[in-house]
């Protein structure tokens, strides 16, 4: 058995029976022996896999990397191993003058996550800019590669999470951007900022997250736990009115999006502590672990004592953006048997 305190941002305390590398595609072919034939789980960095107990089967990582720039007259196109670290290519991005991604700064994780999660941030989903996935079929060993629309990209999911969920693995990423670039500044606090470069965009998003996120390297944490909740017009109007300082986003013409830290913060949960694990009292949308000894059924137990609280009071319920492992794999939070975990 091997500790994946170390291999994933939580750093819970749970075990893993199998740990391989995947270095090359060449590695891909070998998938049935480094996998011992049986159940896997592939991660980048772990910073959205939180393992709530000893996995029984192999934990596949991801360390293809590299990065292919090639351009014409109107884009850059970047052509992104899987394995890279986010932030850094977000930096070799900045680096080159090829603007667009600063929005996504410090973003935790691996580039090969960023198009299962369509991660997104300040009011920039990185859908935007993808051209296309490449991934290998782990069944039949063919390649294949999906453009943007074949991704079925929507907020914080993708046909990653759906139809090819645990069937591919996801090689490259291929980037595309504009080369006349125009800043996206309607979050706050972005909107302060007067005719900024992208740079000085990257810089407020890095102070910003620094200042309310903890470091997960100091203290364990997936980033932001829950998604922010789409609700109807009609629902998001009535919690305006008795809440007129709740932050809400246009969706789509029949929605509006809600703040969901906003929401436990104002459920009176900012800073609340259950054991080992606690909700983070500089942004509630948070979960940490507070002193570095929690395991999985005390995370359960709170991200369910805080899902009831917002929903008593704001009857909206919660969803978690992070992915929970169990003893034979990934499961739905709905699904975890809460006599067990908490």
């Amino acid at each position: 058995m091997f500790s994946t305190k170390s291999l994933h941002s939580f750093h819970l305390s749970s075990d893993v029976k199998h740990l391989a590398e995947i270095n090359s595609i060449t590695d891909l072919a070998n998938m049935q022996e480094l996998t011992n034939n049986g159940e896997f789980i592939v991660i980048g960095e772990g910073s959205n896999t939180i393992f709530i107990d000893d996995y029984m089967g192999t934990l596949i990582l991801n360390k293809l990397v590299g990065i292919e720039l090639t351009e014409n007259s109107d884009f850059y196109n970047v052509s992104v191993g899987s394995g890279n670290n986010w932030n850094e290519f977000v930096l070799w991005c900045l680096s080159n003058n090829i603007n667009g991604l600063e929005n996504l700064a410090l973003i935790p994780g691996t580039v090969g996550a960023c198009p299962i999660q369509n991660i997104g941030a300040y009011g920039v989903e990185v859908k935007k800019f993808i051209a296309s996935v490449e991934y290998v079929d782990l069944k039949t060993g063919k390649a294949s590669v999906l453009d943007n629309q074949s991704c079925n990209f929507s907020y914080r999911d993708s046909v990653f999470k759906h139809e090819l969920k645990d069937n591919v693995f996801i090689t490259k990423v291929n980037f595309s951007f504009a080369k006349h670039w125009q800043p996206q500044l309607a979050y706050a606090p972005l909107n302060s900022l007067e005719n900024p470069t992208a740079r000085e965009i990257y810089n407020k998003v890095c102070e910003v997250r620094t200042l309310k996120l903890p470091d997960p390297k100091i203290v364990g944490n997936a980033g932001s736990f829950f998604k922010n909740p789409i609700v109807s017009n009609e629902k998001a109007t009535k919690l305006i009115a008795e809440y007129t300082d709740i932050p809400n986003y246009e969706y789509s013409q029949n929605s509006k999006k809600i703040a969901a830290g906003w929401l436990i913060e104002h459920a009176g949960l900012k800073g609340f502590r259950l054991g080992n694990v606690a909700v983070h009292d500089m942004q509630a949308l948070v979960l940490t672990n507070k002193t570095g000894n929690a395991n999985g059924s005390e995370l359960i137990e709170l991200a369910s004592h805080v899902m009831m609280k917002v929903y008593d009071k704001f009857g909206i319920t919660l969803e978690p953006e992070v992915r929970f492992v169990g003893k034979h794999g990934e499961v739905k939070f709905s699904e975890i048997d809460q006599n067990v975990y908490g």
